[in-house]
């Protein structure tokens, strides 16, 4: 079977329009609800949830490929970047790389897409590397550029993309068209369908020698960024790497057609979760501030360090709750008095407890009656 870019008409990819209106309506309402409820949070706590995001999805991005990194250090190089609070802490140049890129992204969202600025995230997102040939350009390997998994004897091919000589003619009419796409351009295109296809049809080309999946993901935050009218990124990375496989079957079927509906759908699903995980991540961070801003002169230092430790790790909290060990390891306090802290934390509506004695457990409790 041919590869997508082989086909007749590629690439001017169809799809069923139908299928993708109420996808397409539910997620312009999320981002007026995600965009909203961001005004709600004053600057420091806008910092802070940017930086949370951008570093939940560099590390992510990156986990996708397979590329382990440090989630502090990654935070702490995009704090770096974006000026604010640096802990001074060491990063291995992948992580200082794709905190790089994010920032970058972040900051030139709503500009149009060109090669110098996909040269310089790939320039980025390669620091270090001394494998490659060609860092901060499209790949010029004569050898085929394919995506393949088993054994060496009987390799089983994925993908495989257009010959390198190709790619620059390839990238100057994907630019094109992802920029006449725009909502500003002369061929708009509704939000989570350009997405969707920016993504696949990046991918379809693989232009560099490495960093394409994550380049491509970047393409995607930027192309749904401009469409809200904001520098909003939302949980992209998080949602693919919880749907890994589906992520590269789904890329994989749609490479083969020039029909995208499908792709289409699936993606948009995927997207939609990611803006719900971030609408719900806003909500976290504007909850957890009334709740401390109530508790504020009610409760003693170690009552507070305890809240926010636990506030620290997310909306879920700690993994099975918070126990009277818990507390006490992270204030120092005796038995005898963590039981009054948490008792009073209870009685004061701060935490929820489940279980007695030595199986009690406590949820924080964001939401007042």
């Amino acid at each position: 079977m041919l590869w997508n870019w082989q086909q007749p008409g590629w690439p001017d990819f169809t799809w069923d329009h139908s299928q993708m209106a109420a996808l397409e309506r539910r997620f312009l309402l999320g981002g007026g609800v995600l965009i909203g409820s961001v005004k709600h949070l004053d600057d420091s706590e806008r910092d802070r949830l940017r930086v949370e995001i951008m570093s939940s999805e560099a590390q992510t991005t990156s986990e996708i490929e397979g590329e382990i990194l440090n989630r502090a250090s990654v935070q702490s190089s995009i704090q770096r970047q974006l000026g604010l609070f640096d802990d001074k802490r060491r990063a291995t140049p992948a992580e200082q790389g794709i905190a790089e890129l994010m920032v970058d992204l972040w900051r030139t969202g709503s500009g149009p897409l060109s090669g110098e600025l996909l040269f310089r995230w790939h320039r980025m997102m390669m620091k270090g590397r001394r494998d490659l040939d060609d860092i901060g350009r499209y790949r010029r390997s004569r050898e085929p550029m394919q995506v393949i998994s088993g054994a060496m004897g009987a390799p089983r091919i994925h993908f495989e993309a257009p010959p390198s000589k190709r790619v620059p003619v390839e990238m100057k009419r994907f630019i094109s068209w992802f920029n006449r796409t725009s909502p500003t351009g002369t061929e708009p295109l509704p939000a989570l369908t350009r997405a969707g296809i920016a993504h696949l049809y990046f991918e379809s080309i693989h232009p560099f020698e490495d960093g394409n999946g994550r380049i491509g993901r970047a393409v995607s935050e930027k192309s749904m960024a401009q469409s809200l009218d904001q520098p909003v990124l939302i949980a992209l990375a998080t949602t693919i790497l919880a749907r890994k496989k589906g992520y590269y079957d789904s890329l994989e079927q749609a490479n083969r057609q020039m029909d995208v509906t499908r792709w289409l759908a699936w993606f948009a699903e995927m997207a939609l979760e990611a803006q719900r995980q971030t609408i719900a991540q806003v909500e976290f961070v504007v909850d957890k501030t009334k709740l401390m801003d109530r508790l504020d002169g009610q409760i003693n230092a170690r009552q507070k360090k305890a809240l926010l430790r636990v506030l620290k790790e997310g909306p879920g909290g700690f993994k099975g709750g918070l126990s009277a060990g818990n507390y006490s390891t992270i204030t120092g306090a005796s038995p005898a008095t963590t039981t009054r802290d948490l008792n009073d934390l209870v009685e004061k509506g701060a935490l929820v407890r489940t279980g007695e004695l030595r199986h009690a457990r406590y949820a924080i409790r964001l939401k007042q009656d």
